[in-house]
């Protein structure tokens, strides 16, 4: 199990961002974002959006500190990258 996360970077709502993301499975994802008690509305088509707060408690559970260009790598690598651009994939995950 490996879990991903950027460095808290991105602007929005008056705080900066991190982005959490699996290169395995949404299923991963979701169960690793609910052990550190993120809630499901965090998550954004193929991503978690963690404030710059949580940042450390993703790390702590075992989340990979990685640069945005290498998390975006590993997730389109894994076949996991959903842009905004393309409708969501219906299939179960």
């Amino acid at each position: 199990m490996t879990l991903y996360i950027d460095p808290p970077i991105w602007p929005g709502h008056g705080r900066m961002w991190s982005h959490l993301v699996s290169d395995v499975s949404f299923e991963e994802l979701h169960r690793f974002a609910s052990g550190i008690g993120v809630p499901p509305k965090a998550f954004e088509r193929d991503h978690y959006d963690l404030p710059r707060e949580r940042y450390d408690d993703a790390v702590r559970a075992g989340a990979v500190e990685v640069g945005s260009k290498e998390l975006l790598r590993r997730l389109s690598a894994a076949g996991l990258r959903r842009p905004k651009n393309r409708p969501p994939d219906t299939r179960a995950v």
